[in-house]
């Protein structure tokens, strides 16, 4: 009898766990192999994404920084180049990603659920589109490897948050 009330408990909860759905994924790493790891996975705590800078020079992205909900995050990459800076429209999200590299991040495209493009960098070298796994989410925020340029860049996707006080 304990038996059967043991594998009932383990039925039932193997059954609970299997009916929570995954939101998170992830895409990349798409790039060189270079440069030193960074990671905004803490920012996403301050919100959305809602900004975007990036660096591009003649060939290469240069350097990045995001936006989330107010708060910069750090900015990666080097300082050589003309800056870009776009700004999402309120509630406005990232759901697509594509771009091309060789040894660095040529160029980066961002898709928005609103049907807007925001491109940056030169149309040369291997092509990538990253777009999440799992329905209703969007990128919630990006890590990669850079030093003078952007090596390469990861991206994570989720739910949108329901909430922000901070944003």
């Amino acid at each position: 009898m304990l038996t059967v009330a043991l594998l009932a408990l383990l039925c039932a909860s193997a059954s609970g766990n299997a009916i929570q759905a995954r939101s998170s994924s992830y895409s990349g790493e798409y790039g060189g192999g270079g440069g030193k790891r960074f990671s905004h996975s803490g920012n996403q705590l301050d919100g959305p994404i809602t900004a975007l800078r990036v660096r591009v020079n003649t060939y290469y992205i240069v350097g990045l920084q995001v936006r989330y909900g107010k708060v910069w995050s750090d900015y990666v990459g080097g300082s050589n180049g003309d800056l870009e800076e776009i700004f999402l429209h309120p509630g406005e999200s990232v759901i697509q990603v594509s771009g091309k590299y060789k040894w660095y991040l040529k160029k980066l495209v961002f898709v928005t659920d609103k049907g807007r493009y925001l491109s940056f960098g030169k149309d040369s070298g291997t092509s990538f589109n990253a777009v999440p796994l799992h329905p209703n989410t969007v990128l919630r925020f990006i890590s990669g490897r850079s030093g003078s340029l952007i090596d390469a860049i990861g991206l994570h996707w989720d739910v949108y948050p329901s909430s922000c006080s901070r944003c």
